[in-house]
């Protein structure tokens, strides 16, 4: 990492502040790279776990499932923000020349995360217990999410 920035404020002397900025960002950015989709896989056992356990399991099972779900989320929330704010310009791009040649894929990603975000804190907030109809929309929703972000992430890989 050091070497990095020695050369970043080798190549723009004037640019660099030695505030060791870039230093930090890159840190974050390897550690969301790793850690978004081991999140995700997390999120999205859980949540298929929760459905399931919601189907005659006991309620301290389902709880547990909850709980994992829950928390799982949370941190793969955490981890999304974290990318989309490393890869802002693409989205502002779009807020100011429309989606022209962008991924309508990701367009897509990011709306059905959002729904299902705010599904999933209408659950937190305002439903008790399993079986809601609010519950199985979100878990709907959830499993095309899954297989966006499956997409998403091996249009990236092609890429390189």
């Amino acid at each position: 990492m050091k070497r990095i920035a020695t050369k970043y404020a080798a190549m723009h002397p004037r640019r660099c502040a030695a505030c060791r900025e870039c230093m930090e960002t890159r840190k974050i950015s390897f550690m969301t790279k790793r850690m978004l989709p081991l999140a995700f896989v997390a999120s999205a056992v859980s949540g298929i776990g929760l459905h399931i356990a919601g189907h005659g399991t006991g309620h301290e099972v389902w709880h547990n499932w909850a709980v994992a779900h829950v928390l799982s989320s949370l941190l793969w929330l955490i981890f999304v923000v974290f990318h989309i704010k490393r890869y802002g310009r693409w989205y502002k791009a779009i807020a100011s020349k429309g989606i022209g040649k962008k991924s309508r894929m990701t367009l897509a990603l990011s709306v059905v995360f959002l729904i299902v975000v705010v599904t999933g804190i209408v659950l937190i907030a305002c439903v008790d217990g399993a079986n809601s109809v609010i519950g199985l929309w979100h878990y709907r929703i959830g499993l095309l999410l899954i297989v966006f972000s499956l997409i998403h992430i091996a249009k990236r890989k092609q890429k390189g």
